[in-house]
């Protein structure tokens, strides 16, 4: 496929993080505005800070970004400069993953302030966002039941789901009782799982949180049951193929089991993760899957149906999305 047939593509992305979606220059001017202190000092220098090296880089990486945003007017910034990204690379609806209780403990911005500028940012865009406000393994119980509150009282122009990330290894099962609640209220609910970790996290999740959607879940692989588990219960898989060759969860993108996932009958779709971080956009993963695997324009446009299918949306919006996907490009 050309580049310029994917980049005209609508696209539709459920797993991407806001947090780690801040772009270099956005946090330079961030960190200056606020006073906060960077591994480099200027653009050139906090791109090679970018650069992945290893986990324990990323998260670090991670932590940086997230400690320049200081205030409501930083919130909303970070949510207009992702919409519009999204919007330049014709995606037509984003899901994606914000870590609130984060962000509050951090820097000391109240979640009713965080939600007011992204009301604004969203409001000022006049572009739809799904936001996935996630627990972190390890936060206490009382803390995530904080965060299902906040998802259950939503936001203007955002639907809202509940998410679960974090370090895989801590476990899952701590958390049972909130997303039984979640259910009882019925909030969708997607969980990372089946990434550094393998089948069984993925079991652990199915088994304890019932996620409507599992992000990333590429280790499923490791056992067929746990394959055909996922394929009887419906679950979608949001797959980061960049994501998970630079954490090393597969050596190279040529060895990533998308087309397994997808031949065994699973639903997937394509997704940037933390794409400055990982040095990719979603187009580009469009690009490097289409590349490694030989996918056809109808191949992507099928996941981009699926996605829209596996939206956190009233049947009425997902309809409105497949309508948009399926049309004939250039019609």
């Amino acid at each position: 496929m050309e580049r310029a047939q994917i980049e005209s593509l609508p696209k539709i992305e459920l797993h991407v993080h806001i947090e780690g979606s801040i772009q270099p220059e956005t946090v330079l001017r961030l960190a200056k505005k606020n006073g906060a202190r960077l591994p480099a000092q200027d653009l050139d220098g906090l791109r090679e800070f970018y650069r992945f090296r290893d986990f324990p880089h990323f998260v670090e990486v991670y932590v940086a970004v997230t400690q320049c945003v200081k205030d409501e007017e930083d919130v909303y910034t970070v949510f207009s400069e992702f919409l519009e990204g999204q919007a330049s690379q014709n995606v037509l609806y984003t899901e994606a993953t914000y870590t609130a209780s984060t962000l509050e403990s951090h820097s000391g911005i109240p979640w009713v302030r965080q939600r007011e500028a992204i009301e604004s940012a969203l409001a000022d865009s006049g572009e739809r966002l799904g936001l996935v406000l996630d627990i972190v393994r390890g936060q206490s119980v009382s803390e995530a039941f904080r965060v299902l509150e906040w998802v259950e009282a939503g936001l203007r122009g955002a639907d809202c789901a509940l998410g679960l990330a974090g370090e895989e290894r801590r476990g899952t099962r701590e958390y049972g009782e909130v997303f039984d609640a979640a259910h009882r209220a019925g909030v969708p609910v997607t969980v990372h799982a089946g990434e550094t970790c393998g089948a069984e996290s993925v079991c652990e999740v199915l088994d304890v949180c019932r996620p409507h959607r599992i992000g990333h879940g590429v280790r499923a692989t490791e056992d067929a049951e746990v394959v055909a588990r996922l394929r009887d219960l419906g679950t979608f898989l949001e797959v980061c193929p960049s994501s998970n060759v630079c954490l090393g969860v597969v050596p190279t993108l040529a060895e990533h089991p998308l087309p397994r996932l997808r031949e065994a009958g699973l639903k997937v779709g394509i997704n940037s993760d933390d794409p400055p971080m990982f040095g990719t956009t979603l187009t580009e993963e469009y690009v490097r899957c289409a590349e490694a695997f030989d996918l056809r324009t109808e191949d992507l446009v099928a996941m981009n149906a699926d996605s829209a299918r596996a939206a956190f949306l009233p049947e009425a919006d997902k309809a409105a999305l497949l309508t948009a996907i399926l049309r004939p490009q250039g019609a």
